[in-house]
């Protein structure tokens, strides 16, 4: 056993093991658990001879690197006692007994076998990662620990997990390891530095790291290890850095990469020389990279993001948290005492969030949710997480697969005789609301069980099994392959800042030659490669013999079998640089680098923001190839619609798949209740200013709002603007029956639309002209139009003189509401505005009087107005009547 600090916590770990079936191991990195725990679980008592110890690793890299690590320690090689069983590559005999295995496979063998028989203890190295697969592992795990092997042992080891809570959820006993080996120097970046630095991440690091690597070289002994947050950034730094000089190696990290080039990078150098090792996030956790002695780290990750309202999973460039900072910078001291650069401030690492967000929480959830059917739990909380699938991801995640065939609908668990066929769908019908509450997950088809044993997340194994059914297996396993994988094109020019072409026939056309498909591009050889491993693999799934000629790749209808794996994002040309969704999201697409004349698309990926998403993988469709594949999703519906150009309602007759119009007719005589609908959806659009508001019109709303709010309840509702906006289509809709434009709409007196919102018939409008009288007759004889505009203060605005002998304020509301007096003057302007008309005779009308008899000596202006004869008539033509 190699001398490293995890080996004294392993007494303590055993004995928890040997108590109970569940553990926690906190170690930091550098501790050694990957390397110790699984050799000291070997030799456990409880261990049957002929049970296996499996080791879960997040990442094939890492699983192949501890089990060549642990097979060195035991004096074997790989295949023996320990062996690795990864995708697409294994290396295990019957002699096996540690398996170092992705999470992934986990799953499958827990699907094939819930008692897992073969199996004593299963270890979820690096746990503190939250995969979405670590996670459903362990939910399935703990559920067959429960009612299948009380004896199974779940082991759980982490650097960073906050392992107390882990231990209270389980419950299991948490055992700590010590720490480091060596002490680690870190330094960040002064502020002044790193303002100098361009804000967007992928300059910024082209810019500091390969300066802060010749610096670690310079300053430091041992190889250089820098965490970059994807392969563009790889290759950005390596260029940058050109030549290190005639003693260093440079050397790129990433999963992509062949495996002999990652073994590479993993190596001791060569006696006498250095290496520098650009990587991803792939070094972070389980590998020792013997002779690195600095790591610069460069603060970033490319995670994916999950958007459930498109449907869409995009890479982000996201901070890098607290705890994978502190793995990243463990690397520094695994073998010797080390440096750390940060490429951020101090006080930017405290800004920095301190775990990632469970993968659970932000991925696409369609093979989680297979997963569950295929295990039988009915709802998601029939299993133990850590974290719960958010319920709105997962009913999404859940109607795909219904539409993609792989789940029964819930209605039809009543009716067995209904549930034939339903794996052979390959439609979408519009999308429906998601629901609140955590899903109910009905039974998988075997269409969907055999998308499982594809080993494809569910998009790309439905592509595959539907495009066997139709007869293009060879092309549908290998575009299949294609989407899976990173791009295999890339442009000959390195620097170039070009999008690459999206058209997916062109990266069919270079797998089935080996050549890039046009001039200016190049081909990445090794994803090539992997690209056909993963084809070669798939068509051994299906029983396909022999090798898949250019002729059945580049002949097969690739915008079909695209739209098989994507039935929602299927689009139509809206103009040349842009495509409409059948969800109705538009994106960008230079169809010319598609295809000019081609009318419709299925779109595989898409890149850009939110805002302006853009496709960058798409095939283009027939029609005819779309009508049949899509027919029971095609719907005939009248669209009904008002144009402002010429103010008339103009209808036509649409055949439609969700958003896409395949064709449209014109309607000549379009039922009356789309056109109501049409008038009214551009009212309530452009205002009820276009309407016919005439004085009477205005005035009766503004006395039925002044009624409203002073008697109020059901019997009076509200007449104020925004109420009769909402409620348009109950007040005018009757009354617009049969009219086709806004010219007839505005000839329309809104008078008995208005009135007929009341509820109590003729009784109740004789009852607002007593509340709300139109208009007051004044002692003069005048009937005068009363002002609601203001529902609080109703005006009367009328001529002093033919209020003379008038003593109280005059009142509406049935007394309880005094009008607001507009005292005008003989000319009609306003003298005086008053509530107590009374004051006003004993004290206003005098100052009144004194500015205006000069200028209308004409009209009476006498000394005693409460005792005058009320008159609008001048005083000769008053005298002589």
């Amino acid at each position: 056993m190699p001398d490293l600090p995890v080996v004294a916590a392993l007494p303590e770990l055993l004995a928890a093991l040997a108590a109970g079936p569940r553990a926690v191991l906190e170690a930091p990195p550098g501790a050694g658990k990957t390397t110790v725990v699984p050799l000291a679980l070997l030799a456990a008592a409880w261990r049957p001879a002929a049970q296996k110890i499996l080791v879960l690793e997040p990442r094939q890299l890492a699983a192949r690197a501890a089990a060549a690590r642990l097979a060195e320690l035991l004096g074997e090689p790989v295949g023996a006692t320990v062996g690795y069983r990864v995708r697409l590559d294994s290396r295990v005999s019957a002699a096996t007994r540690i398996e170092v295995i992705t999470e992934g496979i986990l799953i499958r063998m827990l699907q094939d076998d819930p008692a897992l028989e073969d199996v004593a203890c299963v270890v979820f190295d690096e746990f503190h990662e939250r995969s979405l697969n670590a996670d459903l592992g362990l939910a399935l795990a703990l559920d067959a620990q429960a009612v299948l092997r009380p004896e199974l042992r779940l082991l759980l080891m982490s650097a960073t997990l906050e392992a107390q809570r882990l231990g209270q959820w389980l419950p299991a006993p948490v055992v700590s390891s010590a720490g480091f080996l060596h002490p680690i120097e870190t330094h960040y970046l002064s502020p002044r530095q790193a303002a100098g630095l361009p804000h967007k991440p992928s300059e910024r690091l082209a810019e500091a790291a390969p300066a802060q690597v010749r610096q670690a070289l310079a300053d430091h002994a041992g190889d250089v290890l820098v965490f970059l947050p994807g392969v563009a950034d790889l290759q950005r730094v390596e260029k940058k850095l050109g030549t290190l000089g005639p003693d260093v190696d440079l050397h790129l990290l990433h999963g992509e990469l062949p495996l002999e080039v990652q073994n590479a990078a993993l190596r001791p150098a060569s006696v006498g020389r250095r290496k520098v090792i650009l990587a991803t996030s792939i070094a972070e956790t389980s590998l020792t990279i013997e002779g690195v002695r600095v790591v610069v780290d460069g603060g970033f990750a490319r995670v994916p993001r999950f958007v459930p309202r498109t449907g869409f999973t995009t890479l982000e460039t996201v901070p890098v948290a607290r705890a994978a900072a502190d793995q990243r910078r463990g690397r520094a001291g695994r073998l010797a005492s080390g440096t750390c650069y940060r490429l951020w401030t101090e006080a930017e690492h405290h800004q920095l969030p301190a775990h990632r967000p469970p993968e659970i929480q932000t991925a696409d959830l369609s093979a989680l949710a297979l997963e569950l059917a295929l295990w039988g739990a009915q709802e998601a909380a029939a299993l133990r997480w850590l974290d719960a699938p958010p319920p709105a991801a997962l009913a999404q995640a859940r109607e795909l697969l219904v539409r993609l065939g792989a789940l029964e609908r819930q209605e039809e668990l009543a009716d067995s005789s209904e549930l034939a066929g339903s794996g052979a769908s390959a439609q979408l019908p519009p999308p429906t609301p998601l629901p609140s509450s955590p899903p109910t997950l009905s039974k998988p088809t075997p269409h969907g069980r055999a998308l499982a044993r594809l080993g494809l997340p569910p998009r790309l194994g439905h592509l595959v099994a539907r495009g066997h059914a139709l007869g293009h297996g060879h092309a549908a396993a290998a575009l299949a392959a294609l989407l899976a994988e990173r791009d295999l094109l890339r442009w000959a020019t390195p620097a170039d800042p070009r999008p690459l072409p999206p058209d997916l026939r062109l990266r069919l056309e270079a797998l089935a030659s080996g050549r890039p498909p046009l001039p200016g591009l190049a081909l990445h050889h090794a994803t090539l490669q992997r690209v056909r491993d993963v084809a070669r693999h798939l068509r051994g799934r299906l029983g396909l013999k022999g090798e898949a000629t250019a002729p059945l790749l580049t002949e097969a209808p690739l915008g079909l079998l695209t739209a098989l794996a994507y039935p929602d994002r299927l689009a139509q040309r809206e103009a040349p640089d842009r495509l409409r969704l059948v969800t109705g999201q538009r994106v960008s697409l230079r169809t010319e680098d598609v295809d000019a004349q081609a009318p419709f698309f299925a779109v595989a990926y898409l890149a850009g923001t939110a805002a302006a998403p853009r496709a960058t993988l798409a095939a283009p469709l027939g029609r005819a190839e779309l009508e049949e594949a899509f027919a029971d999703q095609i719907a005939t519906t009248d669209e009904v619609r008002f144009d402002p150009a010429t103010g008339r309602v103009a209808g036509r007759r649409l055949r439609r798949l969700g958003a896409l119009v395949l064709a449209e007719t014109n309607l000549t005589q379009p039922e009356p209740a789309l056109v109501v609908a049409a008038l009214l959806g551009y009212l309530q659009q452009a205002g009820l200013g276009k309407l016919n508001w005439t004085d009477g019109a205005r005035q009766l709303q503004q006395r039925l709002q002044f009624v409203h709010q002073l008697v109020g309840g059901e019997a009076w509702p509200a007449f104020d603007e925004t109420t009769l906006l909402a409620e348009l289509p109950a007040w005018l809709g009757p009354h617009l029956a049969s009219l086709r434009s806004l010219e007839q709409v505005q000839r329309l007196d809104l008078s008995e639309p208005l009135l007929a919102r009341l509820p109590g018939g003729w009784a109740q409008r004789q009852e607002l002209n007593r509340l709300a009288p139109a208009a007051l007759e004044v002692p003069s004889g005048s009937l005068i139009q009363l002002d609601y505009q203001d529902a609080a203060a109703p005006v009367l605005a009328v001529k002093l003189q033919e209020l003379f002998g008038l003593t109280e304020t005059p009142t509406v509301g049935g007394g309880r509401v005094p009008l607001l007096l507009h005292l005008l003057s003989p000319g009609g302007r306003p003298a005086q505005v008053t509530r107590d008309l009374r004051s006003f005779w004993e004290k206003g009308y005098f100052e009144v009087r004194k500015d205006l008899k000069g200028r209308y000596p004409k009209h009476p202006w006498p000394d005693k107005p409460m005792e005058h004869i009320p008159t609008k008539l001048t005083k000769k033509r008053l005298e002589s009547s």
